[in-house]
């Protein structure tokens, strides 16, 4: 009988522990995203290039308060195809699908992503490119464009780079006239959900429960070890 009690408080003690044992969504804190795109598109970043129609993975690799490190893996992500850096970029109403916004090109060429924004969120990836391509897309789309105004040769530099935006014209013009700056919390908040799991609810209930299974485990052992 003593061993039967040992054992039935041994599982009340597992149990409780599945239940503490905080959870957490891959999906939700590094952003993964199945996309597919039925025509080829250009992607910016360290391995820059045009991907054929197909299925890719996004992922956010890193995330600081004013800037963001995408990468883009094939279907099964075993490749890395580029790695790209992005700014927070705002819209006004979140949606429950994943969206993809594009720069217009010229005819007969593939459109190039703009930003990507998960879904639920206002807040997305404004992809930066290279100063050429930058000032090429302006023209095509008569809108600025981001752009690193130096070579990239590696993921590090990517935290470092300076950013810039550029007219259809030429004309170097402020950050803010193409993307909006988060405000200083929500920075915060999308810093703390990259570098940490998120655990969902409170504990408070949790560790009441485990007292409670504790005290019905220590009855138990005094009434049948008598």
């Amino acid at each position: 009988m003593k061993s039967s009690t040992k054992f039935l408080v041994a599982a009340c003690f597992t149990a409780c522990l599945f239940f503490v044992l905080p959870t957490a969504s891959a999906d939700d804190w590094n952003k993964k995203t199945k996309v597919t795109f039925s025509a080829p598109v250009e992607v910016p970043g360290v391995g820059a290039q045009v991907l054929p129609a197909g299925t890719y993975v996004f992922k956010l690799l890193d995330s600081m308060s004013n800037r963001h490190i995408v990468q883009i893996f094939n279907e099964d992500e075993t490749h890395i195809f580029t790695t790209i850096l992005a700014i927070p970029n705002y819209r006004v109403r979140a949606t429950d699908k994943t969206v993809m916004t594009f720069k217009e090109r010229a005819a007969g060429e593939p459109e190039a992503i703009r930003a990507w924004f998960y879904p639920g969120r206002q807040w997305g990836e404004e992809f930066v490119y290279s100063k050429p391509k930058a000032l090429q897309l302006a023209k095509v789309s008569n809108v600025p464009v981001l752009y690193t105004p130096v070579e990239i040769a590696s993921v590090e530099d990517l935290k470092t780079v300076p950013i810039e935006a550029v007219k259809p014209t030429g004309e170097a013009v402020p950050l803010a006239e193409v993307v909006e700056t988060p405000p200083m919390e929500v920075a915060q908040v999308q810093e703390t959900d990259t570098k940490t799991l998120p655990v969902t609810g409170s504990l408070m209930p949790l560790i009441g429960l485990l007292g409670f299974l504790a005290l019905g485990a220590a009855g138990f052992m005094r009434k049948y070890s008598a």
